[in-house]
């Protein structure tokens, strides 16, 4: 016995309803090439670009700039760059007192009734901190810059300066 039939002999019977297009599958293939394929080929282009030039934002560093006091009168490039130097140190500064508070935070819930005592460093630690935070921007408002806090300092060093004299 043969394992497939012969089609001669065995005729399909001819279809009675008319075979029509399913209009999903023309909307689909249309979308695909109308649409996806362009954007998907854009974005590998751009990956492939990308993939050439890798850059880490995460760990980007900056050079250090001379500071407002050693810019000459009328260098305005050096006061631009020194003022984003300034604001990046305080963002710095913000930080690390951030992060010292969140020392603080976790050494009492896990010290609990014990914290006054077992967590004495981090609480040491955390007022050193925020009283440098403190002398070097307190005082400076929202709007403060390289050149007013630059200011605070000079005039910082001359009360103690003057009290040193008494």
């Amino acid at each position: 016995m043969p394992d497939e039939p012969d089609p001669e002999v065995y005729k399909a019977p001819p279809s009675r309803t008319p075979v029509q297009p399913n209009p999903v599958t023309f909307i689909q293939t249309a979308f695909n090439y109308v649409i996806d394929a362009p954007v998907t080929f854009v974005r590998e282009w751009i990956e492939r670009q990308q993939a050439k030039n890798k850059s880490y934002y995460y760990h980007q560093k900056f050079r250090r700039v001379p500071d407002v006091s050693e810019c000459l009168e009328g260098d305005y490039l050096c006061f631009y760059e020194a003022e984003a130097q300034w604001r990046r140190d305080r963002l710095v500064d913000q930080q690390i007192v951030e992060i010292i508070r969140e020392r603080l935070g976790a050494c009492k819930h896990r010290e609990g009734p014990n914290h006054f005592q077992n967590c004495a460093k981090e609480a040491k630690q955390l007022a050193q901190v925020t009283k440098a935070y403190q002398d070097r921007y307190g005082d400076l408002g929202v709007h403060g810059n390289a050149r007013t806090c630059l200011m605070k300092q000079k005039h910082r060093m001359i009360e103690e300066m003057k009290a040193q004299e008494n």
